[in-house]
């Protein structure tokens, strides 16, 4: 029996699926609730007409995560639809490609029936566990920052001049401490002020507890991320918990892609030139970005590497877009290499990356996954690529392509002369004839 894909369009409140076979035909529609009670309709309707499914959520690591994460605990095969490629689908579909929910779920469908390698979504509850922690430690760092700069413009009233950048709660007491205010606007101020500084000594505190537990969630893993220069506990989560398995990546230059950090080719003509990509994961992309500005302010082979894109005429932040472009092929390499059989010889796994760490060989390769050579290279854009268009036959007869032939005169620009009476046109070209426009009858 063949496999139908039940494409599903989420929301808060409501998901609305559509069921469709291998060659493409609607089998039925439906939408459901999202609480137990609805959940439980939409599982039985579709377990009980067809057994041979695969469900097809869009934006499975968004607002469909939470259905996705049930279907994958009960067993059920699932693939992330990613956005972009349904409202593709969508509006070059047949119709008025009018956004409904009931069009979404067909786009999603078809988009899950057309796309052989589309994201095959895993449940792993450590790397559940680990996007979390992850989470939670993004969103400590951003209440950390707003904390901060609350506290900062107090002190900028209460002290003249203010305080420096990157304040610690230690510098912020010592500094509150020379403040003794004696009217009421200045002791309220102070009062506040000490109320910030005990939110910033909770949140470091808590920041703290979370980087050790992701630490030691990274180890158990068995990644050696954390190897490369520039990457600490939370970028290498952030990189376990999104990458999930590496496999889905033929090649680094398909990582680099989704990770932001390849450029645009835009060239045109005769003109080569690349520009800033801002697609990809924007998360992803901050981690190799967070690991150039380190690598940077150190001695390293990646500052290195800069130094040289510096001398080489280009400004710093295309220098920096080439390291984080190594940086993207280093991640890869180190990835490919912790999903290496345990086996493997550990000799072959000694190369250095633009941190100077050790990485995969140039010919390494994951389980079930063939990769190609990913040495690093000094370019950090592509070149053009070939021409696609068909080669010139050679002529049949030798002789003749040694005979010069007539020299073809190109036709010139056309003045245009307006005496009274009637135009004439004078051609430019040498030796070309003037021809008069013939009167109207």
């Amino acid at each position: 029996m063949s496999r139908v894909i039940v494409g599903v369009d989420p929301h808060k409140k409501s998901v609305t699926i559509e069921a469709v076979n291998e060659h493409g035909q609607v089998l039925a529609t439906g939408r459901f609730g999202t609480d137990s009670t609805g959940y439980r309709l939409m599982v039985r309707y579709v377990h009980e007409q067809w057994p041979h499914r695969r469900w097809a959520v869009e934006g499975a690591h968004g607002v469909g995560r939470p259905l996705a994460q049930r279907l994958l605990a009960q067993g059920e095969a699932v693939v992330d639809v990613p956005a972009k490629l349904a409202a593709r689908v969508r509006v070059f579909d047949t119709g008025n490609a009018r956004k409904t929910d009931a069009t979404d779920a067909h786009a999603v469908a078809m988009v899950a029936l057309r796309t052989p390698r589309l994201n095959q979504l895993a449940f792993d509850e450590e790397l559940i566990a680990l996007r979390l922690l992850t989470d939670r430690r993004d969103e400590l760092s951003h209440l950390r920052v707003q904390t901060v700069n609350r506290l900062q413009r107090l002190l900028t009233e209460l002290l003249p001049g203010g305080a420096k950048r990157d304040l610690s709660a230690l510098q912020a007491k010592r500094l509150l401490a020379t403040v003794k205010p004696r009217t009421l606007v200045g002791k309220t101020m102070r009062r506040m002020a000490t109320e910030e500084i005990e939110d910033l000594v909770a949140v470091d505190a808590k920041l703290k507890a979370i980087k050790k537990e992701l630490r030691i969630a990274v180890v158990a893993r068995g990644s050696h991320l954390m190897d490369l220069h520039g990457i600490g506990p939370a970028g290498a989560a952030r990189i376990l918990s999104d990458v999930g398995d590496v496999a889905r990546f033929p090649d680094r230059n398909h990582f680099a892609s989704w990770t932001g950090t390849a450029p645009l080719d835009a060239s045109s003509g005769d003109q080569i030139r690349h520009r800033l990509s801002r697609a990809g994961n924007r998360r992803m992309n901050h981690v190799p970005h967070i690991a150039a500005i380190v690598q940077i302010r150190h001695d390293t082979q990646g500052h290195a590497y800069y130094r040289r894109k510096l001398a080489e005429s280009k400004t710093p932040m295309e220098a920096l877009r080439c390291l984080k472009r190594r940086l993207s092929d280093a991640v890869y390499r180190q990835l490919v290499a912790d999903a290496r059989t345990p086996g493997a010889d550990s000799a072959d796994q000694q190369q250095a990356g633009p941190g100077g760490h050790s990485g995969a060989t140039s010919q390494s390769s994951a389980a079930d996954l063939h990769t190609p050579v990913i040495g690093s290279s000094d370019k950090p854009q592509p070149g053009p690529t070939e021409s696609t268009l068909p080669r010139t036959k050679p002529r049949s007869n030798p002789s003749a392509a040694s005979v010069a032939s007539p020299s073809r005169r190109r036709a010139g620009a056309v003045k245009v002369e307006r005496p009274t009476g009637r135009t004439t046109l004078t051609a430019t070209s040498a030796g070309a004839h003037s021809t008069a426009s013939r009167p109207r009858p």
